[in-house]
């Protein structure tokens, strides 16, 4: 775990300025542009915003290896993690999704009719689907929201309603961006297909952060287990697979193998192939189980 990089003495320009995609983050707590040289505190003051939530978040987005303490996991106020959820999935459902179909719809009209009609079925096919799994996440926001559920049950509940389903997102806009990159001809339209690429690598990261901020705020503390997938991949890495290798044999993608080895670091303390190596060893025989 790293100390906060982010902190409120910094200039909310200095901040946004390190990381440009932050600019993105600002519209969902409704902070807007023009700050001068007023600092973060300053800002999340005036605007009304959760200095330490708003900087918990800002760091999350911008730094891999970042961790909040535990205990200021355990006093965020899960309203405003509500809040701020549904503020990001309107962002998404409303104006980050029908930007970029815009834009692939100019890229895609340059191709021959069917390439074309494939193209917009698939993404259109994509839209629908981000569409009711953010539905489906806050139908059951507010489930999850309450303090008298139990720790289990609000395990179950972000297990089958929230981070389960990110991997199908993820991996369905990744798949979208290899066929651009790699199938669709670049030579009349080249700076169009560039930024609809670009576009999806944001999108692409912006969800990977998105989907690890919920599975933190949302799983209650006390519970560290590993999901059945992140043991499935565990006991690849642990067997000396790579991340591709694990991707190839899971039929993911390499980003959704990345986050299961981020999540498997939170929750066991182990970074190391070594060290999670012996960890797998350790699980099978307190387990029971044999290679």
């Amino acid at each position: 775990m790293r100390r906060s990089v982010f902190t409120g003495c910094m200039k909310m320009a200095d901040m946004v300025g390190y990381d440009y995609d932050l600019i993105l983050v600002l519209p969902r707590f409704g902070i807007p542009l023009g700050f001068g040289e007023r600092t973060v505190r300053d800002v999340c003051r005036d605007c009304g915003v959760n200095e330490e939530f708003f900087l918990m978040v800002c760091n999350m987005y911008s730094f891999d290896d970042y961790r909040p303490e535990d205990e200021m996991v355990a006093r965020t106020d899960k309203r405003m993690v509500a809040e701020y959820l549904i503020a990001s999935h309107r962002y998404y459902v409303e104006e980050r999704l029908p930007h970029l179909q815009k834009r692939l719809e100019v890229v895609a009209d340059s191709m021959g009719v069917n390439s074309a009609m494939v193209l917009k079925r698939f993404f259109g096919d994509y839209c629908r689907e981000v569409k009711e799994h953010v539905e489906r996440e806050e139908r059951n926001l507010s489930t999850l929201m309450e303090d008298a559920a139990d720790g289990e049950g609000r395990r179950r509940a972000v297990s089958e309603n929230f981070v389960k389903n990110h991997e199908g997102i993820k991996d369905k806009l990744s798949d979208l961006r290899q066929i651009v990159l790699k199938y669709v001809p670049g030579e009349r339209m080249g700076e169009e297909v560039m930024e609809v690429v670009f576009d999806m690598m944001q999108l692409s990261r912006d969800l990977e952060k998105h989907a690890e901020l919920e599975e933190l705020l949302l799983m209650p503390e006390e519970d560290c287990a590993l999901s059945e997938r992140e043991r499935e991949v565990l006991e690849l890495v642990a067997r000396g697979c790579s991340s591709k290798e694990v991707a190839e044999r899971l039929s993911i993608s390499v980003n959704t193998v990345n986050t299961h080895r981020k999540s498997i670091t939170r929750k066991t303390g182990i970074r190391s192939v070594a060290g999670l190596a012996v960890y797998w060893r350790l699980y099978l025989d307190r387990s029971g189980k044999r290679q």
